[in-house]
């Protein structure tokens, strides 16, 4: 029996449908458990490195974000121990000092006023990907969340707690979800706490492939058609709340006090 050949969007359309009525939608968890939940999910795949890193999301009031306490490594976070900041770093809820690299992430929120989390870490891959001066390359198809997505800082303005370096890696970043930052690490700004640890995951995962096929020869570009059509595909909101949804459940296996 011969079977007809549909147009790709047919299937497509089938897949949103399906997805709208069987994949999760919105978690019930509480804005400061989803970023705790993210911390303790990056910290178990390789985005701990001591006190380095930070996760941000705007408070109610968009002019303030929630943060770490200074002092904790990401796999110490949980929801009762998170600080409310305004836009210069004061402390409004909670106790401690938020890290004075937090700065930084002011001048995304103000150059980007749709972006509601930030991720900056330096896991393993990404950082050594930064001592090359070289972009990462999106060329595997577990990847393209960040095709055409992903920007590049080839120089390191030293440690990110003034105004200058504030103003260097918001320009960077442009108007992309996520950034390399020469001889530093990631960052990833997106609409939502779900979205930004996705590709804070994916970006880490992208480096570790990129370096290791670069050790064994040139890496060949996906065609850009089939990239761009990926990337739309990946970013859709049931895909990533979706995968933040199976990351959650693996992180809960172990780390259920971070909802506290």
């Amino acid at each position: 029996m011969k079977h007809a050949t549909r147009p790709k969007d047919v299937y497509y359309k089938r897949s949103d449908e399906q997805a709208a009525k069987h994949l999760p939608g919105e978690t019930t968890f509480s804005l400061k458990q989803k970023i705790a939940l993210t911390c303790r999910m990056l910290a178990n795949n390789g985005h701990a490195s001591g006190l380095a890193g930070q996760i941000t999301a705007r408070g109610d009031d968009p002019s303030t974000f929630w943060t770490q306490s200074f002092g904790l490594g990401m796999e110490e976070m949980s929801a009762k121990n998170l600080l409310l900041v305004d836009g210069d770093l004061n402390v409004i809820a909670g106790h401690g000092m938020p890290n004075p690299a937090n700065r930084f992430h002011i001048w995304i929120y103000r150059a980007r006023p749709e972006v509601k989390c930030i991720i900056h870490t330096h896991p393993f891959w990404c950082s050594a990907l930064s001592m090359l001066e070289e972009p990462l390359v999106i060329s595997h198809m577990d990847t393209t969340h960040l095709y055409e997505d992903c920007a590049f800082l080839p120089s390191w303005p030293g440690v990110p707690f003034g105004d200058e370096e504030g103003r260097v890696i918001s320009e960077a970043l442009g108007d992309k979800r996520a950034v390399l930052l020469t001889h530093h690490g990631q960052l990833v700004a997106c609409g939502g706490v779900e979205e930004a640890a996705v590709l804070a995951l994916t970006i880490e995962n992208a480096a570790k492939l990129h370096m290791a096929a670069r050790a064994v020869g040139e890496i060949k570009p996906v065609e850009p058609h089939l990239g761009r059509e990926a990337h739309a595909y990946k970013i859709k909101p049931k895909s990533y709340l979706a995968t933040f949804a199976y990351y959650a459940r693996q992180t809960l296996k172990t780390d259920a006090d971070c909802l506290n």
